[in-house]
C-alpha cells in the first residue's frame, strides 16, 4: 500500500466504531499518526491500540469547544503538527417536524455541524505554512433526504457549505477542504434505522457500500493526489443519487 501519509498526523473523529475506525486504519496503513478520537475515551483509547502506527485514543465529545481544543493540542503536543482532520462523528435521531423540540435539534446541531466548525477552526489556526487538509463526513441527505430526519439532513446540507467556505477562507493557509457524502453503509447506524425497520424504506443490498469504500475517498482527499481538489463534494453512494 501507498505510504502518502508517512510522518503526518491526523485527528478522526467518531474513530471508535464503524466509518470511522475503517478511516483511521488506512490512514494508519499508509504511515500517518493517528488520534482516534470519540466521545468514549475507553472506546477511543482501545481503537487507538489495534492501529499499526503510533496513536493515541482521546475522549472528545465534539460539540464542545473546549473538548475540540484539548484534542488537537494532544496531536500537538505529541507530534509537535496536524496535517489531517477528518470529522466523521456523527448523530442521527428520528422523529416528525412536528416532534422535534429545539434542544432536539441542538442535539444533533453540535455534532453534526458544529464539531466539524469547532475542527476547522483549530485546523486554521494551527497548520501554518505546512498547510493541511479537511474531510468532511456529510450525508447523501445533504442532497436527497426522507422523512424523520430533518435535523440531521439540514446539519449535513450544512457542513457542504461549512466546507465551500473553509476552501475559500483555507487558501492562503494552504488548507484545502472537501466532502464525502456516504450512501448506506453497512454499520450498525444503518441496520438502526427506524426507517429501514418499519419499511419505510427499503435499501437495494446492491446499494449497500463498506467502511472501506468510504476510507479509500478519505485517503484520496486527504493525500497530495488531490493538491489541487478543494470544496468538492464527493458522492460514495454506489450510484444511488443518480437514480431517477
Amino acid at each position: 500500500m501507498n505510504r502518502r501519509f508517512e510522518g503526518r498526523v491526523a485527528i478522526v473523529t467518531g474513530a471508535a466504531g464503524g466509518i470511522g475506525t475503517a478511516i483511521a486504519t488506512r490512514l494508519a496503513a499508509e504511515g500517518a499518526n493517528i488520534v482516534m478520537a470519540d466521545l468514549k475515551a475507553d472506546a477511543a483509547q482501545s481503537a487507538a491500540a489495534a492501529l499499526e502506527t503510533e496513536s493515541i485514543g482521546v475522549g472528545c465529545d465534539v460539540g464542545e469547544e473546549d473538548q475540540v481544543e484539548a484534542c488537537v493540542q494532544a496531536a500537538l503536543d505529541r507530534w509537535g503538527r496536524l496535517d489531517v482532520v477528518v470529522n466523521n462523528a456523527g448523530l442521527m435521531t428520528f422523529k416528525s417536524l412536528g416532534e422535534w423540540t429545539g434542544d432536539d435539534w441542538l442535539k444533533v446541531l453540535r455534532v453534526d455541524l458544529l464539531g466539524a466548525a469547532f475542527f476547522t477552526k483549530r485546523v486554521l489556526l494551527h497548520c501554518g505554512k505546512r498547510g493541511g487538509a479537511i474531510v468532511n463526513i456529510a450525508s447523501v441527505h445533504a442532497v436527497e433526504t426522507s422523512a424523520n430526519a430533518a435535523p440531521y439532513a439540514a446539519a449535513k446540507a450544512a457542513l457542504l457549505s461549512l466546507t465551500r467556505t473553509t476552501a475559500i477562507e483555507g487558501r492562503d493557509r494552504r488548507v484545502r477542504a472537501n466532502a464525502v457524502l456516504p450512501g448506506a453503509i453497512e454499520t450498525p447506524m444503518l441496520w438502526q434505522n427506524p426507517n429501514l425497520k418499519s419499511g419505510v424504506e427499503t435499501i437495494d443490498k446492491r446499494d449497500v457500500g463498506q467502511p472501506a469504500d468510504i476510507a479509500a475517498a478519505v485517503a484520496f482527499l486527504a493525500s497530495d493526489e488531490a493538491k489541487f481538489v478543494t470544496g468538492a463534494s464527493l458522492a460514495v453512494d454506489g450510484g444511488r443519487l443518480a437514480k431517477l
